[in-house]
């Protein structure tokens, strides 16, 4: 990643501001309408190493009390959305499933306005498998449509070969997201985009991610929930997805500091955020 040149840099992070003075900084900057929907990313933004952000759970009770739209996203392919629904309840985080939308989600709607009805052959968990299924598409590794890859914690060295020589047979190359590893207990672990390189390198052929930093993943979960993009902010904790996702998509972008990215680093992007905030408690009194 390439850096500003020193004429355009700041001499020093600016302050914190508050949540009230970031806000209206930024309508003077921006002149966007007020908030009235809201997307969220799940992890670093509401829960952190299976432990909920200090004030989350108040969020998301004041979202939902408001009556307000709002998305929880999420580029895990694994889980269907009542498995993350019974995730985050025992955190203490009482989300609806259908407030959940994540890169499964996505891609099934997006292979379904290209394609419907058609066919795939897929590397995934359940969250894919089912998300698939219903929007009518066809399972089968005999001539699909598409090959789509999504994370699972069983990578087979027999599915991955029958991908590449799927794609190599003519099949169009589908990948839920493009984030190169996922958490564990134990460490890092090989995730989609780790895994869709090397079928790249194997066909000569890239996929198309349908998850963040696509903004494809914010056009379809506004969609979902009838939103416009000048009146909805995407609060993240990630500049390289989220908030690059948010501000390719259009709208009000927020980075919380209790995830991946610092102040310090947003810094350094040649894109920033509309606001940074601390977390997503000093939000509460916006809805």
């Amino acid at each position: 990643m390439g850096y500003l040149p020193d004429s355009l840099l700041r001499s020093g992070p600016p302050p914190l501001l508050t949540a009230s003075a970031a806000r209206h900084q930024g309508s003077e900057m921006n002149d966007r309408k007020p908030v009235q929907s809201w997307l969220t990313d799940m992890d670093g933004v509401l829960v952190h190493e299976g432990q909920p952000v200090p004030g989350a759970p108040e969020f998301i009770a004041r979202l939902r009390s408001s009556g307000r739209p709002f998305l929880v996203l999420t580029n895990n392919s694994i889980y269907t959305p009542r498995d993350l629904q019974a995730r985050l309840v025992r955190m203490g985080l009482d989300v609806p499933e259908s407030a959940i939308w994540s890169s499964a989600l996505a891609t099934a709607q997006f292979l379904a306005d290209q394609r419907p009805g058609g066919t795939a052959y897929v590397i995934g968990e359940a969250g894919l498998t089912t998300a698939l299924h219903a929007v009518g598409y066809v399972l089968s590794d005999f001539a699909p449509d598409y090959v789509v890859l999504g994370e699972t914690r069983t990578y087979s060295f027999e599915a991955i070969t029958k991908a590449i020589r799927l794609i190599n047979d003519g099949a169009r190359f589908i990948c839920t997201n493009p984030d190169v590893t996922g958490p564990s207990m134990e460490g890092a672990l090989p995730a989609a985009g780790s895994v869709a390189a090397m079928v790249s390198k194997a066909t000569g052929v890239e996929p198309y991610f349908v998850g963040k930093p696509n903004p494809m993943m914010m056009r379809s979960a506004l969609n979902t929930i009838d939103a416009h993009s000048e009146s909805t902010a995407m609060i993240g904790d990630r500049m390289d997805t989220d908030i690059l996702c948010g501000l390719e998509a259009g709208l009000e972008t927020i980075l919380v500091l209790t995830g991946i990215s610092s102040r310090t680093e947003a810094e350094r992007y040649p894109y920033r955020p509309s606001r940074i905030v601390n977390s997503v408690a000093d939000l509460l009194d916006e809805i």
